[in-house]
């Protein structure tokens, strides 16, 4: 039989750039031939797609993945909108519009090449892809980098509309307990994803959201980054909806190889990592992409400060500035860098603890590395990722929300975390937790069986397309 041949169609932002690269190794060790595709979008932190790929190729030695960055000059009109207006609806409608040409383009070479294109893989977050694949008789595996949780969400979210807890303009939005919604025992209102806290469903970010998850509705596969030992409610749920396969959490075989996070200048800080005690040090970073206010920033920096705790920030250049004195106020226990190798830092025994967005990425690493969380979740999937990483897991500790936290409960909770009562029964069932995770990935883990099935289906649905065209040809 010819190698499958699947091309990957992945954003280039770190959430859904790093997962989709660690996922084509996989598909790749496992004999595919992966044709990796993105439009160059960059990110916060200023690594463009032209970077990330040559990176990410230098990882890929002796495997076939090829890389395919995507150009167009209705996407520069988007990023140029975007960055001087901030106008998020036109960004996600002409976003739209400038990925869907070229990548039909390269489609369209790669059905003309050997071995040809059988299999499309789309990151879940595009508008086109069950379209597309039916337009040219592909298989459509969805990928979504987000938690199952989330993912249940945005697949019910009629039964939000029905239920009142996302209202329109003339109604108003329910503020109890969601408890009806399959997978998810409950959830309040104020953890929902901001999309569905909102009152316009008209924009133009909302239609795209729900155009992405129509497209999920026609995908063949759906492969998800989390374990089914972290979400086994709604995993079980969506599995009643869709062919639903959960092969998380997505690294290189070693975990800190591959490709790095960013390739922005990052600093090295292990030699001052190794100075400090055991599980001593609170690592603060808040991801790639969203800025936390100046108001947040300056009651966060002043509740660490007060704490007393060691700690090492990442503060990205560009974003709001700590306060006048902070660096000097806590010499010798603090260090601020503009970026680091966060799956060493995450990894070094002095780590005790990590004050996060809790971004999926982030948070698995966490995971993976046993390092108990503080929440302070800002925008997109965080908000439930932080329920379920402080509330079903009891895995980490809620901050206030933005615009609401303040200094003496991140100086409180700082306390807690790092070491007495609440800290000891977080990194407990962390401890219970990061076994489950890493267990998930092993050899006979529920991750690697899912997996190795998915790879089954897929080649048995191929093969049966294959005698089905043949049987058709004989015929004529």
């Amino acid at each position: 039989m010819t190698k499958p041949h699947a091309l990957f169609a992945t954003l280039s932002l770190p959430g859904h750039f790093f997962p989709a690269v660690n996922l084509s190794v996989k598909l790749a060790g496992k004999g595919f031939v992966v044709t990796v595709a993105t439009l160059d979008v960059g990110s916060s932190s200023s690594s463009s797609s032209l970077d990330l790929f040559a990176a990410a190729a230098a990882c890929c030695q002796g495997l076939d993945i090829r890389f395919q960055v995507l150009k167009d000059a209705m996407y520069l009109r988007a990023r140029a909108v975007q960055s001087g207006s901030h106008n998020d609806d036109i960004f996600y409608a002409l976003l739209h519009h400038a990925l869907l040409a070229p990548m039909e383009e390269l489609l369209q070479k790669l059905l003309k090449q050997e071995p040809p294109v059988t299999v499309l893989i789309a990151d879940t977050f595009n508008t086109w892809p069950s379209a597309m694949a039916k337009k040219y008789d592909l298989l459509h595996v969805s990928f979504w980098t987000q938690t199952a949780l989330v993912l249940a969400l945005h697949y019910h979210k009629d039964l939000l509309i029905s239920n009142g807890h996302f209202a329109t303009l003339d109604q108003n939005r329910k503020d109890t307990t969601i408890r009806y919604i399959p997978g998810i025992p409950e959830i309040e209102p104020h953890e929902l994803l901001p999309i569905y806290q909102s009152k316009d469903a008209s924009s133009l970010l909302h239609q795209f959201m729900f155009k992405c998850f129509d497209e999920l509705r026609g995908a063949d596969f759906v492969l998800a980054n989390t374990v089914e030992e972290l979400e086994a409610e709604p995993i079980s749920a969506l599995r009643r909806e869709m062919p639903f396969y959960a092969i998380g959490p997505i690294f290189p075989d070693g975990f800190a190889g591959g490709i790095a996070s960013s390739i922005s200048t990052v600093q090295d800080c292990t030699h001052w990592l190794d100075t400090m005690p055991a599980a001593s040090v609170l690592y603060v970073s808040f991801g790639t992409l969203v800025h936390v206010s100046e108001r947040d920033l300056r009651e966060i920096a002043h509740g660490v400060l007060n704490s007393k705790v060691n700690f090492l920030w990442v503060r990205r250049p560009g974003t709001a500035p700590l306060p006048d004195g902070f660096v000097a106020a806590s010499e010798g226990r603090g260090m601020v860098v503009p970026w680091c190798h966060q799956k060493d830092v995450l990894l070094h025994p002095s780590v005790g603890g990590f004050l996060t967005h809790c971004g999926w990425n982030s948070t698995l690493e966490s995971v993976w590395c046993g390092v108990p969380m503080l929440c302070f979740p800002l925008a997109f999937d965080q908000l439930p990722n932080c329920k379920l990483v402080s509330k079903d897991l009891k895995i980490g500790v809620r901050l206030g929300g933005s615009e609401e936290v303040n200094r003496d409960e991140v100086c409180d909770k700082i306390e807690k975390l790092m070491g007495g009562e609440v800290g000891a029964e977080v990194r407990m069932e962390m401890d219970k937790v990061q076994k489950a995770a890493r267990a998930g990935v092993a050899s006979n883990g529920s991750s690697s069986r899912n997996m190795d099935k998915f790879i089954d289906d897929l080649l048995k649905h191929l093969s049966e397309k294959d005698i089905r065209i043949s049987s058709n040809n004989s015929v004529i």
